[in-house]
């Protein structure tokens, strides 16, 4: 067959890099291992509620399968399509957020264990969903703006409201972990984008007092603090789940008690499933569970990184700074709170506690990366690049792969 000619229309297809490849193999290391500890960690609590013991197992299984056609569909989608879809996924954000806190919308967002965060009887959790919708959002305007960036009225301020306004209704339903997690998300983008420090350190002299009375208006953020810096100084119920986890994480020494034989998932430790699935592994995989899940994510984390500096477009730099520091906060985040080193959050650990509007959204994202560390290439021809949009020397370091 002859050769077609330089310009000439051609089919495309998508290269995937050494270290995409990597973080594939680690995404998928890190579901197999969710699933068994899933179901070890849940297989009482599902009997207890009389469901068959593989329940929780089956639902997480099911939305790994919806997980894996968002990915693959986020591998082979030109990362450059989030930019254009920005303002649509941060409208939808708020309008989704906004629809769990307004006083007649209690038929489609009912209290759950106090707060207001779910929607259709927990299906959906829009606050797990907004968190793309700042990175794409904030990173689309960083790009925009350019050198006005450099200006607080014109370049900061604008995006503070808008993410500010997402933090706000995070807040109101009550979510102050994750209200301060968007403002946080928000200004490592911006940091990365290149704002000036010195905005950094005003706004935050400026947030401190009000960060301080939402603490006090919200009881139970002020009592877990108190109770993670004061243990006996408060009452017992506060640090209960901190102390089950403990008991659990101490229990498992250094090789675990052994898979399925933690006890804690009878009763003790609440949510061992989801919130403190930290524990879990802590009890029964020991202290070489817990680093070797420290390790996966710090692998995820680097090479993140990795393609986040060999991105194509200044846009899908950012993107990918954003996408790994929320995965791999997030997951740490977990940790430290199942060992105790920081305040109860109720944090999930991505890919593996339950819960599928966080494990769609880390396969989407995943699948995002994917797609930034991967270079389009034409079958016949010279590679596909799209010169409005690469920043100078970045569409290079899309060509080596």
């Amino acid at each position: 067959m002859p050769r077609a000619s330089t310009g000439a229309v051609s089919r495309e297809r998508w290269r995937t890099s050494v270290e995409a490849r990597a973080l594939i193999m680690c995404t998928a290391a890190l579901l197999a291992f969710g699933l068994a500890t899933l179901y070890s960690a849940s297989a009482m609590v599902a009997m207890q509620s009389g469901h068959p013991s593989w329940h929780f197992l089956a639902r997480q299984l099911a939305g790994i399968g919806v997980g894996t056609v968002l990915f693959m569909l986020a591998a082979k989608r030109d990362a450059e399509w989030w930019r254009d879809m920005a303002w649509p996924l941060m409208l939808g954000a708020l309008l989704l957020m906004l629809l769990c806190v307004l006083p007649f919308t209690r038929s489609i967002a009912p209290p759950i264990h106090g707060s207001r965060r779910f929607l259709f009887g927990g299906s959906i959790q829009p606050s797990e969903y907004a968190k793309l919708a700042v990175i794409a959002w904030t990173a689309m305007l960083v790009v925009k703006k350019g050198d006005q960036l450099r200006h607080l009225s014109k370049g900061m301020f604008p995006i503070l409201l808008v993410v500010g306004a997402l933090a706000v209704l995070a807040a109101l339903e009550p979510d102050l972990s994750v209200a301060v997690y968007y403002v946080l998300l928000m200004g490592v983008i911006l940091f990365a984008g290149g704002v000036r420090v010195g905005h950094f350190v005003f706004l935050g002299l400026v947030s401190v007092p009000v960060l301080w009375s939402q603490v006090q208006r919200l009881q139970y953020v002020l009592e877990r603090l108190l109770g993670f810096s004061e243990a006996g100084a408060v009452h017992r119920e506060v640090n209960f789940q901190l102390q089950q986890s403990l008991i659990a994480v101490g229990s498992g020494g250094l090789f675990g008690v052994g898979y399925g034989e933690g006890r804690q998932q009878y009763g003790f430790l609440p949510l061992p499933y989801n919130d403190f699935i930290g524990g879990n592994i802590g009890e029964e995989w020991g202290f070489i569970g817990i680093t070797g899940v420290t390790l996966l994510f710090a692998a995820y984390c680097w090479l993140g990184f990795r393609i986040a500096a060999q991105a194509r477009t200044p846009f899908q730099r950012l993107l990918a700074i954003g996408i790994t520091f929320t995965m791999v906060t997030t997951a740490y985040l977990h940790l430290g709170v199942a060992i105790g080193l920081l305040p109860t959050t109720g944090l999930t650990l991505p890919f593996i506690s339950y819960g599928r509007s966080n494990l769609l959204l880390s396969l989407l994202m995943t699948g995002i990366l994917v797609n930034i560390g991967s270079a389009r290439e034409r079958l016949y021809g010279e590679p596909a690049t799209d010169p409005t949009r690469a920043a100078p020397g970045m569409a290079a370091a899309g060509a080596r792969y």
